[in-house]
């Protein structure tokens, strides 16, 4: 059958069988933990270039009115600021993280006391793992102790000193009559 042409042409047309084998195909639990590891180093680059590149850096100056230690997993230092504009006025509170625990510290000691906080906020962290808010505050200095605040509607709280009379002035003593002779 070989001598037929419609043979023969079969025999051309047909590919030659590849020695070549295929490459195995990966399994559904390799590319899992693949696509799992790549997407903890895109997260993890991701958190580096947040906390590298800050969003905007200032200054603010208030009374610290609290600071503290809290979170359930990650302790982080937080803080209250109280920004007083008007005295009576009720005060506008900013709230404040710290990752560096030397100023921690320093801030503990700080409480009830006029402070300017440097800041740098970093926005779009992926977890409270560095702080509850977006201001992270990397240094400070003490300005003064905060000076009670008067009352301003004129009643007055403390008892007032009755002013003493003024000491009667003396009078001269006039001049002698004029002698007569």
């Amino acid at each position: 059958m070989a001598d037929t042409p419609a043979a023969a042409s079969q025999s051309t047309t047909r590919p030659a069988a590849t020695s070549s084998p295929k490459p195995p195909r990966r399994s559904f639990k390799s590319f899992f933990w693949g696509s799992l590891i790549g997407a903890l180093i895109l997260i993890g680059l991701y958190t580096l270039f947040m906390l590298w590149w800050s969003y905007s850096e200032g200054e603010r100056a208030g009374v610290l009115q609290k600071f503290s230690r809290r979170g359930w997993i990650c302790k982080t230092y937080e803080g209250e600021l109280a920004q007083y504009i008007v005295g009576g006025v009720a005060p506008q509170i900013w709230n404040f993280s710290v990752r560096d625990p030397v100023v921690a510290e320093q801030l503990h000691k700080a409480v009830g006391q006029q402070v300017r906080i440097r800041y740098q906020e970093h926005r779009g962290l992926p977890t409270t793992c560095f702080g509850e808010t977006s201001y992270f505050a990397d240094r400070f200095e003490i300005i003064s102790t905060p000076e009670p605040v008067r009352p301003s509607s004129g009643l007055s709280v403390e008892p007032t000193a009755v002013a003493a009379p003024a000491p009667a002035a003396t009078a001269a003593p006039a001049a002698p009559p004029p002698s007569q002779p």
